[in-house]
């Protein structure tokens, strides 16, 4: 499919992109030694007795950065599962767990530096999501960055550039003559203007603020996410995390809310 081959080779290069970020010398900023650093977060609940459940959600984040690149991948999953009681075929009470939730989510971005504080950056990004306004969703886009601060505990920067994406509204049921009939909209293509702001500060030695918002916005849809979290180290390489991310779209089918929400409590390990 078009879509999965887009993502899959502009991912592939900016990955190779990175690859050869270790050898464009060294660093002329504090902290940019070139080195990949990042998080891997983890947060499962299960609960059984009167009710049965089952809930995971594990986020991967990367980041390098030395005198000429300045780059990034990350990868997201969400899933659950919950237990409710159906009727069989011979007209039984059953119990079975129905899948709630299920979406992941990919990208890359590789960034040139035009000097230790502008860049132009590559983007790619992948979503699924089974229950989600768009049933997957990919962006490639090519842009321009620009690192308005940096200190030792705080860091704000922004990216913004034209991209293209294509994405396949989720299906939905509607009525039609009193009868109850799935209703599926066609691949949608579209010219979008990709914005990114990041934004992170360390309020004290062992805890910190981290905010990226992200937006997609073309003619036919607009989409929106922001990540917020505070992390507070336990010790060198743990840290426990409270997050909370919003995701809307403009434009869905009937009966699909626009706007999903998700707060999340995981143990971080610092890479």
């Amino acid at each position: 499919m078009k879509k999965t081959l887009i993502a899959t080779l502009l991912l592939s290069s900016l990955a190779c992109f990175a690859a050869h970020a270790d050898d464009a010398g060294s660093s002329s900023s504090p902290g940019a030694t070139g080195d990949w650093t990042g998080t891997g977060e983890l947060g499962f609940a299960s609960t059984t007795g009167n009710t049965r459940s089952q809930n995971l959600n594990a986020k991967l984040n990367l980041n390098q950065e030395n005198a000429q690149w300045k780059n990034n991948f990350f990868l997201d999953a969400l899933r659950s599962k919950n237990q409710v009681k159906v009727v069989n075929a011979s007209g039984a009470s059953v119990n079975q767990y129905d899948t709630t939730a299920n979406r992941y989510d990919a990208g890359a971005s590789a960034g040139y530096k035009l000097d230790p504080r502008s860049y132009i950056v590559g983007a790619a990004r992948y979503e699924h999501d089974d229950f989600g306004a768009n049933r997957w969703q990919a962006t490639v886009s090519l842009g321009y960055g620009y690192i308005a601060l940096k200190t030792d505990r705080s860091e704000l920067s922004f990216e913004i550039g034209p991209g293209y994406k294509e994405y396949q509204p989720t299906p939905t049921t509607v009525v039609v003559n009193g009868a109850n009939v799935t209703y599926t909209q066609g691949r949608q293509e579209e010219v979008v203007a990709r914005g990114l702001i990041n934004y992170k500060y360390r309020i004290t030695d062992n805890t910190a603020f981290e905010d990226t918002f992200l937006m997609e916005v073309g003619s036919k849809d607009k989409y929106l996410q922001n990540d917020a979290g505070l992390t507070v180290s336990m010790t060198k390489k743990l840290s426990i995390k409270v997050g909370f991310e919003v995701r809307h779209n403009s434009t869905v089918l009937p009966g699909i809310k626009k706007t999903d929400t998700l707060t999340t409590t995981n143990i971080v390990y610092n890479i």
